[in-house]
Protein backbone atom coordinates (compact mmCIF):
# COMPACT_ATOMS: atom_id res chain seq x y z
CA UNK A 1 0.00 0.00 0.00
CA UNK A 2 1.13 3.87 -0.49
CA UNK A 3 3.11 5.85 2.20
CA UNK A 4 0.38 7.29 4.50
CA UNK A 5 1.07 10.63 4.17
CA UNK A 6 1.28 12.73 6.36
CA UNK A 7 0.39 10.49 9.21
CA UNK A 8 3.95 9.02 8.45
CA UNK A 9 5.13 12.51 9.89
CA UNK A 10 4.04 11.52 13.21
CA UNK A 11 5.46 8.20 13.94
CA UNK A 12 8.31 8.27 16.76
CA UNK A 13 9.52 6.32 19.53
CA UNK A 14 10.95 7.36 22.54
CA UNK A 15 14.04 6.23 25.55
CA UNK A 16 14.49 2.88 23.31
CA UNK A 17 17.34 1.09 25.08
CA UNK A 18 20.66 0.02 23.76
CA UNK A 19 24.32 -0.67 24.35
CA UNK A 20 27.53 -1.87 23.31
CA UNK A 21 31.04 -3.05 24.49
CA UNK A 22 34.05 -3.22 23.25
CA UNK A 23 33.37 -6.18 21.00
CA UNK A 24 30.97 -4.04 18.70
CA UNK A 25 33.66 -1.42 18.59
CA UNK A 26 36.53 -3.36 17.09
CA UNK A 27 33.98 -5.28 14.59
CA UNK A 28 32.36 -1.99 13.15
CA UNK A 29 36.66 -1.00 12.68
CA UNK A 30 37.25 -3.92 11.60
CA UNK A 31 34.02 -4.14 9.13
CA UNK A 32 35.33 -0.47 7.38
CA UNK A 33 38.98 -1.95 7.00
CA UNK A 34 40.59 -0.94 9.84
CA UNK A 35 43.63 -3.12 11.17
CA UNK A 36 43.82 -4.51 7.41
CA UNK A 37 47.84 -3.56 8.55
CA UNK A 38 48.24 -5.51 11.24
CA UNK A 39 51.21 -3.65 12.41
CA UNK A 40 49.75 -0.50 11.08
CA UNK A 41 50.28 1.04 15.48
CA UNK A 42 47.70 3.91 14.41
CA UNK A 43 45.04 1.66 12.77
CA UNK A 44 45.84 -1.10 15.64
CA UNK A 45 44.77 1.50 17.69
CA UNK A 46 41.07 0.99 17.19
CA UNK A 47 40.73 -2.82 16.66
CA UNK A 48 43.07 -4.21 19.64
CA UNK A 49 42.57 -3.52 23.15
CA UNK A 50 45.40 -5.50 24.05
CA UNK A 51 48.34 -3.93 24.40
CA UNK A 52 51.54 -4.50 26.02
CA UNK A 53 51.92 -0.77 27.37
CA UNK A 54 48.78 0.07 27.80
CA UNK A 55 46.84 2.28 25.49
CA UNK A 56 42.80 3.00 25.18
CA UNK A 57 41.06 1.59 22.86
CA UNK A 58 39.73 4.32 20.37
CA UNK A 59 36.42 4.17 18.58
CA UNK A 60 36.03 5.04 15.20
CA UNK A 61 33.05 8.52 15.20
CA UNK A 62 30.81 6.45 12.43
CA UNK A 63 30.38 4.01 14.85
CA UNK A 64 27.62 6.32 15.64
CA UNK A 65 25.73 5.08 12.22
CA UNK A 66 25.10 1.71 13.75
CA UNK A 67 25.45 1.75 17.60
CA UNK A 68 21.51 1.84 18.10
CA UNK A 69 21.23 -0.49 14.61
CA UNK A 70 17.58 -0.45 14.10
CA UNK A 71 16.40 2.19 15.83
CA UNK A 72 13.25 3.76 13.85
CA UNK A 73 10.18 5.86 14.59
CA UNK A 74 8.09 2.78 13.88
CA UNK A 75 6.41 0.63 11.24
CA UNK A 76 6.64 2.41 7.57
CA UNK A 77 5.18 -0.09 4.82
CA UNK A 78 7.49 0.47 2.02
CA UNK A 79 9.20 -2.40 -0.76
CA UNK A 80 12.34 -3.35 1.41
CA UNK A 81 13.94 -4.99 -1.47
CA UNK A 82 13.66 -1.47 -3.51
CA UNK A 83 15.48 0.34 -0.68
CA UNK A 84 18.60 1.62 -0.55
CA UNK A 85 20.53 4.25 1.84
CA UNK A 86 20.56 8.04 0.30
CA UNK A 87 22.45 9.80 3.11
CA UNK A 88 23.66 9.98 6.58
CA UNK A 89 24.52 13.20 8.98
CA UNK A 90 25.94 12.67 12.31
CA UNK A 91 26.63 15.47 14.67
CA UNK A 92 28.35 14.37 17.50
CA UNK A 93 27.99 16.50 20.46
CA UNK A 94 30.39 14.49 22.56
CA UNK A 95 32.85 11.48 21.83
CA UNK A 96 31.53 7.70 21.33
CA UNK A 97 32.49 6.10 24.86
CA UNK A 98 33.90 2.69 24.18
CA UNK A 99 30.94 0.54 26.05
CA UNK A 100 27.66 2.40 26.96
CA UNK A 101 23.85 1.69 28.30
CA UNK A 102 22.31 4.89 26.35
CA UNK A 103 18.87 5.35 25.26
CA UNK A 104 17.54 6.67 21.80
CA UNK A 105 14.86 9.22 20.50
CA UNK A 106 13.62 8.75 16.95
CA UNK A 107 11.06 10.42 14.54
CA UNK A 108 10.36 11.11 11.01
CA UNK A 109 11.71 14.81 9.64
CA UNK A 110 10.44 14.68 6.26
CA UNK A 111 9.01 12.40 3.52
CA UNK A 112 9.32 13.42 -0.12
CA UNK A 113 8.14 11.82 -3.76
CA UNK A 114 9.67 12.12 -6.40
CA UNK A 115 6.57 10.75 -8.45
CA UNK A 116 5.47 7.43 -9.76
CA UNK A 117 7.92 4.61 -10.78
CA UNK A 118 10.65 7.32 -9.40
CA UNK A 119 10.82 6.55 -6.09
CA UNK A 120 10.10 8.09 -2.12
CA UNK A 121 12.73 10.07 0.02
CA UNK A 122 12.38 9.15 3.72
CA UNK A 123 14.17 11.38 6.23
CA UNK A 124 14.52 10.10 9.67
CA UNK A 125 16.34 11.70 12.98
CA UNK A 126 17.54 9.15 16.09
CA UNK A 127 19.13 11.14 19.23
CA UNK A 128 20.95 9.22 21.04
CA UNK A 129 21.57 10.09 24.58
CA UNK A 130 23.93 8.95 27.75
CA UNK A 131 22.66 7.98 31.31
CA UNK A 132 22.56 11.23 32.47
CA UNK A 133 20.13 12.42 29.56
CA UNK A 134 23.31 13.97 27.46
CA UNK A 135 23.18 13.75 23.90
CA UNK A 136 26.02 12.08 22.50
CA UNK A 137 24.97 12.00 18.72
CA UNK A 138 22.44 13.43 16.66
CA UNK A 139 22.10 10.64 13.43
CA UNK A 140 20.26 12.16 10.68
CA UNK A 141 19.66 9.80 7.82
CA UNK A 142 17.38 9.36 4.82
CA UNK A 143 16.60 6.38 2.60
CA UNK A 144 15.34 6.05 -1.19
CA UNK A 145 12.38 4.18 -1.77
CA UNK A 146 12.68 3.17 -4.92
CA UNK A 147 9.43 1.13 -5.30
CA UNK A 148 7.33 3.76 -3.07
CA UNK A 149 7.03 6.96 -5.14
CA UNK A 150 3.17 8.46 -6.44
CA UNK A 151 1.73 8.75 -2.73
CA UNK A 152 0.92 12.65 -3.21
CA UNK A 153 3.43 13.83 -0.96
CA UNK A 154 5.55 16.72 -1.38
CA UNK A 155 8.32 17.04 -3.82
CA UNK A 156 10.63 19.69 -2.84
CA UNK A 157 11.61 21.26 0.59
CA UNK A 158 14.45 19.00 0.74
CA UNK A 159 17.26 20.86 2.46
CA UNK A 160 20.35 21.72 0.17
CA UNK A 161 23.58 19.75 -0.43
CA UNK A 162 27.16 20.86 0.77
CA UNK A 163 28.86 21.80 -2.28
CA UNK A 164 32.40 21.01 -2.44
CA UNK A 165 35.17 23.15 -4.31
CA UNK A 166 35.50 23.37 -7.70
CA UNK A 167 39.60 23.09 -7.72
CA UNK A 168 41.65 20.36 -7.61
CA UNK A 169 41.47 18.10 -4.91
CA UNK A 170 44.30 18.77 -1.86
CA UNK A 171 44.34 15.39 -0.69
CA UNK A 172 43.25 12.06 -2.15
CA UNK A 173 43.07 8.51 -0.64
CA UNK A 174 42.67 5.29 -2.43
CA UNK A 175 41.04 2.71 -0.18
CA UNK A 176 40.64 -0.77 -1.46
CA UNK A 177 37.53 -2.98 -0.66
CA UNK A 178 38.18 -6.37 0.36
CA UNK A 179 35.73 -9.43 -1.32
CA UNK A 180 34.28 -10.48 1.31
CA UNK A 181 33.65 -6.75 3.25
CA UNK A 182 29.94 -6.61 2.82
CA UNK A 183 30.23 -9.99 4.88
CA UNK A 184 31.76 -8.55 7.97
CA UNK A 185 30.33 -5.13 7.81
CA UNK A 186 27.06 -6.69 8.44
CA UNK A 187 27.66 -8.45 11.47
CA UNK A 188 27.17 -4.72 12.52
CA UNK A 189 23.79 -4.79 12.06
CA UNK A 190 22.48 -4.36 8.73
CA UNK A 191 21.68 -7.77 7.94
CA UNK A 192 19.94 -6.95 4.34
CA UNK A 193 20.28 -9.82 2.06
CA UNK A 194 20.85 -7.08 -0.62
CA UNK A 195 24.64 -6.72 0.45
CA UNK A 196 24.80 -10.61 0.95
CA UNK A 197 22.59 -12.73 -1.38
CA UNK A 198 23.31 -12.82 -5.35
CA UNK A 199 19.50 -13.85 -6.34
CA UNK A 200 18.49 -11.38 -4.09
CA UNK A 201 20.51 -8.45 -5.79
CA UNK A 202 19.67 -9.59 -8.84
CA UNK A 203 15.81 -9.54 -7.99
CA UNK A 204 16.83 -5.91 -6.92
CA UNK A 205 18.40 -4.65 -9.77
CA UNK A 206 21.89 -5.35 -8.94
CA UNK A 207 24.27 -8.02 -10.62
CA UNK A 208 25.80 -8.42 -7.90
CA UNK A 209 25.38 -7.70 -3.84
CA UNK A 210 26.13 -4.12 -3.42
CA UNK A 211 28.71 -2.61 -0.14
CA UNK A 212 26.60 -0.75 2.51
CA UNK A 213 25.90 2.28 2.37
CA UNK A 214 26.44 2.65 5.49
CA UNK A 215 30.09 0.96 4.72
CA UNK A 216 31.25 3.59 2.34
CA UNK A 217 30.35 5.83 4.94
CA UNK A 218 32.64 4.53 7.60
CA UNK A 219 35.55 4.43 4.41
CA UNK A 220 35.28 7.91 4.17
CA UNK A 221 35.32 8.68 7.79
CA UNK A 222 38.68 6.77 7.55
CA UNK A 223 40.07 9.12 4.71
CA UNK A 224 39.56 11.94 7.01
CA UNK A 225 41.29 10.34 9.66
CA UNK A 226 44.07 9.47 8.09
CA UNK A 227 44.58 12.82 6.23
CA UNK A 228 43.32 15.48 8.58
CA UNK A 229 42.22 14.20 12.21
CA UNK A 230 45.56 12.58 12.67
CA UNK A 231 43.53 9.58 14.14
CA UNK A 232 42.04 11.60 16.81
CA UNK A 233 38.42 10.96 16.96
CA UNK A 234 37.79 13.70 19.14
CA UNK A 235 38.10 16.15 16.41
CA UNK A 236 35.12 15.31 14.56
CA UNK A 237 31.88 17.35 14.49
CA UNK A 238 30.01 16.26 11.50
CA UNK A 239 30.38 14.00 9.36
CA UNK A 240 27.78 13.74 6.19
CA UNK A 241 27.70 12.68 2.76
CA UNK A 242 25.00 11.44 0.26
CA UNK A 243 25.47 8.50 -1.67
CA UNK A 244 24.91 8.60 -5.52
CA UNK A 245 25.81 4.86 -6.69
CA UNK A 246 26.28 1.44 -5.57
CA UNK A 247 29.85 0.41 -4.38
CA UNK A 248 30.58 -3.45 -5.16
CA UNK A 249 33.14 -5.72 -2.94
CA UNK A 250 36.81 -5.70 -4.29
CA UNK A 251 36.90 -2.39 -5.97
CA UNK A 252 38.97 0.28 -4.80
CA UNK A 253 37.61 3.76 -3.68
CA UNK A 254 39.31 6.91 -3.80
CA UNK A 255 38.18 9.79 -1.67
CA UNK A 256 39.04 13.45 -3.15
CA UNK A 257 39.60 15.70 0.10
CA UNK A 258 39.52 19.58 0.35
CA UNK A 259 40.28 21.43 3.51
CA UNK A 260 39.00 25.02 4.01
CA UNK A 261 40.01 25.62 7.41
CA UNK A 262 38.06 23.15 10.29
CA UNK A 263 36.05 22.25 6.77
CA UNK A 264 36.80 19.19 5.25
CA UNK A 265 34.49 18.78 2.02
CA UNK A 266 35.33 15.47 0.27
CA UNK A 267 33.46 13.12 -2.61
CA UNK A 268 34.20 9.36 -3.32
CA UNK A 269 35.24 7.50 -6.77
CA UNK A 270 35.20 4.12 -8.26
CA UNK A 271 37.80 5.02 -10.84
CA UNK A 272 37.58 1.35 -12.85
CA UNK A 273 33.81 2.35 -13.80
CA UNK A 274 34.68 6.10 -13.90
CA UNK A 275 31.31 6.58 -11.07
CA UNK A 276 30.99 9.02 -7.88
CA UNK A 277 29.97 6.89 -5.26
CA UNK A 278 29.68 9.71 -2.46
CA UNK A 279 28.72 13.12 -3.25
CA UNK A 280 28.43 16.41 -1.20
CA UNK A 281 30.77 15.52 2.03
CA UNK A 282 31.56 17.27 4.35
CA UNK A 283 33.71 16.46 8.00
CA UNK A 284 33.23 19.58 10.34
CA UNK A 285 36.26 19.33 12.50
CA UNK A 286 37.59 21.02 15.72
Amino acid sequence: MPIDYPAILDLKTEAAPYSWSDREVMLYALGIGMGSDPLSLKELQFVNEAFAISKPLKVVPTFASVCVWGARPGFIDIDRVMVVDGERDITFHKPMPVAASVTADARVRGVYDKGEEKGAIIQNEVVVKDGEGDRIVTIASSIFARGDGGFGGPSEGMPEPHQVPRRAPDRSVDIPIRPDQALLYRLSGDRNPLHSDPEFARKAGFPKPILHGMCTYGLTCRAVLQTYADYDPSAFHRHRVRFSAPVFPGEIITVNLWKDGDSISFEAHVRERQVTVARNGQTLLG
